[in-house]
């Protein structure tokens, strides 16, 4: 496997770290109902300036997915990116970006449950792992406190958002759409936009300021365009488990940003609580022999 391969989907992992940055800049900036949709309303434009013609000319192959479609839009568009910018706000980018990593074993644990999946020894240990290592990294060091008081609202809300884009991955392995990667997204996100835009009036149409129209144009040209197009390609030449695997750099690639423009402090319970959770995610990512053949 050429060294090559590897890069454009490890730069893909880099914008999207960089995007939970832009999340965690938004806050003051611009309203999270505001960058939400222009987000995605500019990749809509910029998608559709390039895919309407031949998605159109398919309209009878999509309209029987359309209800389909219009679910993961919700689940991609609406409630991972809103709850994020909205988790922003009480929470750390770092805590996003750890958070972030549970992706995979969220979706492991869906899988089990809507896909009928066997569960794995790195499942079911891994899974334990992680959430052990979650509970030391929310609650500062002091699980006690967390069973006392909980988790904090921002912390809560990005699990949320992880748990409903694990959802979104599950549905589409499960639906497997007959349709290319780009002409699903296109329609993903034009079914995402009003929903959108409805959630911006409600919240009086927040205006897009100076300050915020580099944040918008970030999010919604390489975080929802470019990455996606370097993911694509990593996972054509790699394969879905190699390129996976490299999901794991998102939480050290925010880290580091996190630390060197935002000025966040690396504290002891982020290391051993995220060091934790990621060891667990390696192992639901690794260890996939089924659980019953390990008890046989």
């Amino acid at each position: 496997m050429k060294a090559k391969h590897y890069l454009f989907p490890v730069i893909a992992v880099l914008i999207w770290a960089i995007n939970t940055i832009v999340s965690k800049m938004a806050v003051g900036v611009i309203d999270p109902a505001a960058i939400s949709f222009y987000r995605w309303l500019l990749a809509g434009v910029l998608l559709a300036l390039v895919f309407a013609r031949p998605v159109w000319k398919q309209r009878s192959v999509v309209k029987p997915y359309l209800g389909k479609l219009f679910v993961l839009g919700m689940l991609g568009m609406v409630m991972y990116q809103c709850l994020a910018y909205i988790a922003a706000q009480t929470t750390t980018a770092t805590n996003m970006g750890i958070l972030a990593s549970m992706m995979p074993l969220l979706a492991v644990g869906l899988s089990v449950l809507v896909l009928k999946e066997a569960p794995t020894v790195g499942g079911v240990f891994g899974g334990i792992v992680s959430l052990l290592g979650l509970g030391y990294l929310l609650s500062h060091g002091d699980p006690a406190a967390l069973l006392a008081h909980g988790a904090a609202v921002g912390d809560a809300l990005m699990l949320l958002a992880c748990l409903s884009y694990a959802g979104y991955g599950v549905l589409l392995k499960r639906w497997k759409i007959p349709m290319n990667n780009w002409h699903s997204l296109l329609i993903q996100v034009w079914c995402a936009v009003p929903v959108l835009f409805v959630y911006y009036l409600s919240q009086s149409a927040p205006p897009v300021t100076s300050a915020g129209l580099p944040l918008v144009l970030f999010a919604g040209i390489p975080a929802s365009i470019i990455a996606p197009f370097l993911w694509m390609h990593g996972l054509a030449k790699l394969g879905p488990s190699r390129a996976t695997t490299l999901m794991n750099l998102l939480p050290v690639f925010t880290v580091i940003i996190a630390m060197l423009f935002l000025g966040e402090t690396l504290h002891s319970y982020d290391v051993i609580g995220g060091g934790v959770t990621l060891l667990g995610v390696l192992m639901v990512q690794t260890l996939k022999r089924p659980l019953r053949r390990a008890q046989a």
